[in-house]
């Protein structure tokens, strides 16, 4: 394939052209392809090339809604941007379900995030102890521009430490420091600080007295963020006394509720089930998280770091019976925002946040975990009761019509024939053809 130089000065169309011409049989095809998801609207089109470089098109996902949420006695219609099949129905079945019986209650555990300094030293670790405990306030002083601020709205620096690494890799060291970000994500604001106690660290190090030379010359290696957040956290749980569990696909609740308990306890100790049944839940939060501007891809690293955190990877979730009544509930890491980033740019990012009525970070962080909660009950529901597959794959059945272009009259007796019938893509193919065969 050719090289080309200069690619990110072409313009959309001329980017569009190349890639065409040079890595499609059907150019032309190509180009229509792309072309027919361009917005109309110039202006929002603009906003949309900008997010990221070299832009061709819009890649959309699905906006839906799961009405009948009510967290901490507070009735929520959650948005969910995402593709996969019967997510969005569960949920709005689980938020049903549990809304009959008390609804979901959060609560918030800790909004601590972290960042570090990752740097090297060759000298007594004593020594680089004391002399970090001597600078101390010059860390806070000199990111006073940086945080002012975000200490009027509370935030801020909570904390900084030296951490010696040494005795995992030589010569490694490490400033720890912890921040509170209030409504906001905080990525930018915790790594300019990062970045500043570098230059602190190395500007006071210099000119040390009672360090030689060699002790002088760290090395900083990086300052980042830690999409780690084990004490950004948040609680979301259900409870009922069990015989309020009983309903059509539940006519033993005791046995439901034995059943659902047993299954969550295998997650537990199972990594290769926990694996699924934690994708189950993160089809809930990501799907939020997506709808509300922030990063689903930190979202799942800090979340799976978590479920890993005691050496094993394990289910996020926990449930017990505990005098006759099914304890449901789940602790997760969130670190999410309300501003800024994507959260005033975005059209429908904006729709997401004033449909949940402009929450905090904090209220944010419940309803995502709380999602996610419900995800994981509908799944577990399913598997315990019915299968999984008979609510998925009607769900599914729309895509599979739509892959082979089914007629609207088409449709409608495929819907008919498998009401009742288990469904697989095979099987409506076949049925499909006997249908038009006839």
């Amino acid at each position: 394939m050719p090289t080309i130089k200069g690619f990110s000065k072409l313009t959309k169309q001329e980017k569009l052209q190349w890639i065409a011409e040079n890595y499609f049989q059907n150019p032309a095809q190509a180009i229509a392809v792309a072309q027919q998801y361009w917005n109309t609207n110039e202006p929002l089109q603009q906003l949309h090339d900008e997010f990221i470089e070299n832009t061709l098109s819009n890649f959309y996902l699905p906006l839906g809604i799961a009405p009948n949420f009510i967290i901490n006695e507070k009735e929520y219609a959650i948005p969910m941007a995402v593709e996969e099949s019967s997510v969005v129905a569960a949920a709005a079945n689980a938020a049903k379900f549990w809304g009959k019986r008390g609804g979901f209650k959060a609560t918030i555990l800790g909004t601590e995030k972290i960042g570090h300094v990752h740097f090297t030293y060759k000298g007594s670790a004593e020594k680089l102890q004391i002399f970090f405990e001597a600078i101390k306030p010059k860390f806070y002083q000199d990111t006073e521009g940086i945080t002012q601020n975000m200490q009027k709205r509370g935030g801020g620096i909570t904390s900084l430490k030296l951490i010696n690494k040494t005795d995992v890799l030589e010569n490694y060291y490490q400033i720890e420091a912890t921040f509170e970000t209030k409504d906001s994500m905080g990525a930018n604001f915790i790594n300019s600080c990062l970045e500043q106690f570098a230059k602190t660290l190395e500007n006071n190090i210099v000119s040390a007295d009672n360090f030689i030379e060699e002790e002088k010359n760290i090395q900083i290696i990086m300052c980042i963020l830690s999409n780690f957040v084990p004490n950004c956290k948040v609680r979301a749980e259900v409870s009922c006394p069990i015989a309020d569990l009983e309903e059509k696909n539940i006519p033993n609740p005791y046995e439901f509720a034995e059943k659902f308990v047993r299954a969550v306890q295998i997650a537990k100790i199972e990594p290769y089930r926990a694996v699924t049944h934690n994708k189950g839940i993160m089809n809930g939060i990501d799907a939020v998280v997506v709808a509300t501007g922030n990063d689903f891809r930190a979202v799942e690293a800090g979340v799976h770091a978590f479920a890993a955190r005691n050496g094993q990877y394990a289910s996020l979730s926990d449930a017990k019976i505990e005098n006759d009544r099914l304890y449901f509930w789940l602790e997760v890491p969130l670190a999410l925002g309300t501003v800024g980033g994507l959260t005033s740019l975005h059209p429908l990012v904006k729709f997401s946040l004033d449909l949940l009525q402009n929450p905090s970070a904090e209220e944010l962080m419940k309803i995502v975990s709380v999602t996610g909660l419900a995800q994981n009950f509908a799944a577990l529901k399913s598997l315990t009761t019915t299968g999984i597959q008979k609510g998925h794959m009607k769900m599914h059945l729309g895509n599979i019509l739509n892959q082979h272009k089914a007629t609207p009259d088409e449709r409608k007796k495929v819907f008919e024939y498998f009401g009742d019938t288990t469904i697989s893509h095979s099987l409506v193919v076949q049925y499909l053809e006997k249908i038009r065969n006839k």
